[in-house]
C-alpha cells in the first residue's frame, strides 16, 4: 500500500484526493503553532501523533503532519499579548521573530521565505515552506510612525487588530467602549504596509476599520482576511458580510476558510467538515473562484469539527469538493495557487 493509499484508507476518503493535496501547492494561510513553541517548547519538527486535548483548542499541526497532509508552504504567526505594556511589545516581538527563525533553521526539512521566488526555490528542493506573519500591530507600538517598525526582510503579512481594540482601531470583537474604526495611528500602520509590500490581513478588523483600509490602501497591492467564516451561511461578528468578499476579491486577494466550529456552525445545519465546505462554496459564489483559500488557524485556540481535530485530514476537503462536483483545476486554487498569484504580485 502506498502512502497515499494508507492516509487514504485512514480517513476513508478517495485516493485521488490524497494524490491532490500532495502535486498541489498547498498553502494554509493562518498557523499558530509557533504559540506552543515559545510556550511549552512544542517543537514542530516533531512528529505528534495524538493531537493535544484530543484536538481541541491545540496540538493540531507540526511540520511532518503538514507534509503528510500535502502542505507546501504556511503563514506562521507571532501573536501578539495584548496584555502586554506597549513598552516592551516591540523588544517581545524582535524576541519572537528570532526564536522562530532559529527554530525553522535548526530543523530539517522546512525553510523562511519572503517572496514569491524563495517559495518557489523551497517547493523545488522539497521543503515546507514557512511565511511569517504577525497578529496584532500593536506589537509595533514602540516605533514612532512605523517607518522602521516593520521587520519587512521576515514578516510577509500583518493583522492591524486582532482580539481587542487598541490605539490603532478597533476588533470585530464585540467589546464595548472602542475607539474609530481605524485610528490615525491605524492609518500610518496601512501606509507603512504598502510602503514595504506587506501584506495587510483584515482577519479581526471592525467592518469601520475595515472600509476605512479600502479606502486608504494601495489599489495595486492584494489585500488578505486569512481566516474568517461568511455572513451569508453564518451570521457572526468575526465572519465577513459578501460586500467585504467581493471588495477583497477586487484587490486581487484572497479570503481564507477558518475552521473554528463556532464561527460555521448554523441552526439546522451540518456538523461536520461539511460546513466548511459551504462557506467555501459560498465564497466562491460571491468572489468567484479566485479569491478562495484555506486558512484554518489550527493551533490557535480552535476547536475544529472532529473530523479534522489533527491537521493530516486537510485531505478530506478535497475529498468532499471532487465530491460536490468542483473540478481539480478550481480546488488547486483554493489550496494554493490563488495566494501564490497574489503573494508574486506583491513580493515576486
Amino acid at each position: 500500500m502506498t502512502p497515499a493509499q494508507e492516509l487514504a484508507r485512514r480517513l476513508d476518503i478517495s485516493v485521488e484526493a490524497v494524490e491532490l493535496c500532495r502535486a498541489s501547492d498547498f498553502i494554509d494561510l493562518h498557523l499558530d503553532g509557533f504559540i506552543l513553541t515559545r510556550s511549552i517548547g512544542y517543537d514542530l519538527f516533531k512528529e505528534h501523533p495524538s493531537p493535544i486535548g484530543g484536538g481541541r483548542f491545540f496540538g493540531h499541526l507540526d511540520i511532518p503532519r503538514c507534509d503528510d497532509a500535502g502542505l507546501t508552504g504556511a503563514m506562521w504567526s507571532i501573536t501578539t499579548n495584548p496584555l502586554r505594556p506597549a513598552r516592551s511589545r516591540d523588544r517581545v516581538l524582535q524576541k519572537n521573530l528570532r526564536a522562530l527563525r532559529a527554530h525553522i533553521e535548526q530543523g530539517k526539512g522546512a525553510r523562511v521565505v519572503r517572496t514569491k521566488s524563495e517559495y518557489d526555490a523551497a517547493r523545488a528542493a522539497g521543503e515546507h515552506a514557512v511565511l511569517i506573519v504577525l497578529q496584532g500591530g500593536n506589537a509595533l507600538s514602540a516605533a514612532q510612525g512605523y517607518a522602521d517598525a516593520i521587520p519587512d526582510e521576515l514578516v510577509v503579512a500583518v493583522t492591524p487588530l486582532h482580539l481587542t481594540h487598541s490605539f490603532l482601531g478597533k476588533s470585530s470583537t464585540p467589546i464595548p467602549f472602542a475607539p474609530a474604526g481605524l485610528t490615525s495611528a491605524g492609518e500610518a500602520l496601512i501606509e507603512s504596509l504598502n510602503h514595504h509590500r506587506v501584506f495587510i490581513d483584515l482577519a479581526h478588523i471592525h467592518p469601520d476599520g475595515f472600509w476605512r483600509v479600502m479606502d486608504i490602501a494601495d489599489k495595486s497591492q492584494p489585500i488578505l482576511d486569512t481566516h474568517t467564516g461568511v455572513c451569508g451561511v453564518t451570521p457572526h461578528w468575526r465572519n465577513l458580510d459578501d460586500d467585504q468578499i467581493r471588495a477583497i476579491a477586487d484587490t486581487g486577494g484572497v479570503v481564507g476558510i477558518i475552521f473554528q466550529t463556532s464561527f460555521l456552525t448554523r441552526p439546522g445545519g451540518p456538523r461536520d467538515e461539511m460546513m466548511i465546505i459551504e462557506h467555501i462554496e459560498h465564497l466562491i459564489d460571491v468572489g468567484g473562484e479566485d479569491v478562495a483559500a484555506l486558512g484554518s488557524d489550527y493551533d490557535g485556540a480552535i476547536v475544529p469539527p472532529k473530523s479534522l481535530r489533527d491537521g493530516r485530514s486537510f485531505p478530506l476537503i478535497v475529498d468532499r469538493l471532487l465530491a460536490r462536483g468542483h473540478t481539480p483545476a478550481r480546488i488547486e486554487k483554493l489550496l494554493g495557487t490563488n495566494f501564490l498569484r497574489a503573494f508574486e504580485q506583491l513580493r515576486p
